[in-house]
């Protein structure tokens, strides 16, 4: 079959199409006919060998995780109703950019109707990110919340579930066509943060008193001055660094401040509940009350050119392969 599988680890140039072998369904697991694969950041750092958090794959490996398409086969002890469904897939930790993968059959979630696959694909895994960290953050009605990278796939989630949540939002990214997006999403202000004056303009927009709730995925020196803004009382979540360096929080500097650091842990606990997140936040879509940003799509063979775009900042909302 298709695939892509990255060959050393490096830049996107790594990422080579060619065949692979067949997957095998063995008991308790699918086979899906796959249509679309998300992208997430974490995967190009992974490429690079770059990525703290996960285990690094042996070389060559295909890339990917999650996956949308159709069930054509079931192995031994499966329900044999799964077979034609569309639906969401974790292939794992690897396995997604090809045309085939086959899932344990516990990780499907089906997709609803009036949702395509590469909405879905799009909502899952950021969407379910978004609304494990607006959950953990306890969003209250009229609170203020700062959204770093908010034309991204996550951040372009946050803004609007903080919206829906009833939060007066900021966000934050570069490029007009970045704030563009920002503002239709719902924001109150979108603020260009190569400004040098960016967190003067943050502290403008709320009347002096910062914002009660940041949403760190940067990380540096955006992620730090983000933290200078936070109001008193105010909940600083981290989930991810983006710029390469998580934002470093003494503990005593943040009690002094009397802001509660929601730490880069908190994701640890995510994937329990990352199944009923994902039908939540789909639930959301189907009703129009959330989006998801498809900014950019690629067939399978330009799998480097799709990590690219994603490492270069120029990508909006979710990047997406298409077979």
């Amino acid at each position: 079959m298709r695939a892509v599988q990255a060959v050393r680890f490096g830049g996107p140039e790594v990422l080579v199409p060619g065949e692979a072998p067949e997957p095998v369904v063995g008991p308790g697991r699918v086979m899906v006919e796959v249509s679309v694969v998300g992208i997430t950041f974490v995967e190009t750092q992974i490429r690079r060998g770059v990525d703290r958090w996960h285990a690094r794959p042996d070389l060559p490996y295909v890339p990917g995780g999650m996956v949308a398409g159709r069930v054509s086969a079931t192995g031994e002890g499966t329900d044999p109703s799964w077979i034609g469904r569309l639906v969401l897939a974790d292939a794992g930790a690897t396995g997604a950019f090809a045309e085939r993968v086959a899932a344990d059959a516990e990780s499907l979630i089906p997709v609803p109707e009036g949702l395509g696959p590469r909405e879905a694909a799009a909502l899952h895994t950021d969407g379910s990110t978004a609304t494990g960290l607006v959950e953990g953050a306890r969003i209250a009605a009229g609170e203020w919340v700062l959204v770093e990278a908010a034309a991204g796939g996550v951040g372009s989630l946050l803004v609007q579930l903080a919206r829906a949540a009833g939060a007066r939002v900021i966000g934050i990214a570069r490029g007009a066509r970045k704030l563009d997006l920002i503002r239709s999403l719902g924001a109150e202000a979108a603020v260009d943060y190569s400004a040098p004056d960016w967190t003067e303009q943050v502290l403008r927009a709320t009347g002096g008193a910062g914002v009660d709730v940041v949403f760190d995925g940067v990380g540096g020196e955006i992620g730090r001055a983000a933290f200078e803004v936070t109001a008193r009382h105010g909940r600083f979540s981290v989930h991810g660094a983006s710029s390469g360096q998580l934002t470093v929080i003494e503990p005593a500097e943040a009690r002094r401040r009397g802001v509660e650091v929601i730490g880069i842990e908190q994701l640890y606990g995510f994937r329990p509940r990352m199944h009923r997140w994902a039908e939540q936040v789909m639930a959301e879509a189907v009703a129009g009350r959330v989006r998801p940003v498809i900014g950019q799509t690629f067939p399978l063979e330009r799998a480097a050119d799709a990590h690219a775009a994603i490492e270069s900042r120029t990508a909006l909302g979710k990047t997406l392969l298409l077979i």
